[in-house]
């Protein structure tokens, strides 16, 4: 069975080496859909009963350990250094340092690679990430799947 759980969050990013306006400082209101896939839970009493997770544990642990760290963020690869040199400047500047450009792409799996262990078999149920979108516009996505 499938589940899946879409929340919001806002950053900023540029991408230094595209030839339009992506190479200047702009931010997105980002969407990411998070789908699991497990076995339905079948125990009586259980507060999960016939769920594969609950949906309000699905969002806790997300915003837990990507959405918080990532919203109001701004999103640089730590090699653009002109950047980063700036953005070091601004006290308390909420910022991201990142081993690769902040492309979607690169975004989505840097996501799955951090919520992949968060989500392995919660509930003994067979429970995995299997596929994570990330929106960077409402007409603009990446999915990173499961190999």
């Amino acid at each position: 069975m499938l589940i899946t759980r879409r929340l919001e969050f806002d950053a900023g990013h540029r991408i230094p080496d595209h030839q339009s306006q992506c190479r200047h400082l702009h931010g997105h209101r980002y969407a990411i859909e998070i789908t699991l896939a497990g076995d339905i839970i079948r125990r009586t009493g259980d507060p999960a009963n016939g769920m594969v997770m609950d949906f309000s544990e699905v969002k806790a642990l997300a915003m837990q350990h990507l959405v918080e760290a990532w919203d109001h963020a701004f999103l640089v690869w730590a090699g653009d250094r002109p950047i980063v040199d700036f953005l070091q400047s601004l006290p308390d500047h909420k910022t991201v340092l990142l081993d690769c450009v902040p492309t979607a792409e690169n975004l989505a799996q840097q996501a799955f690679a951090i919520l992949d262990a968060v989500y392995r078999d919660t509930y003994g149920n067979q429970l995995r990430l299997e596929r994570l979108r990330l929106y960077e516009t409402p007409n603009c996505w990446a999915e990173a799947l499961r190999g």
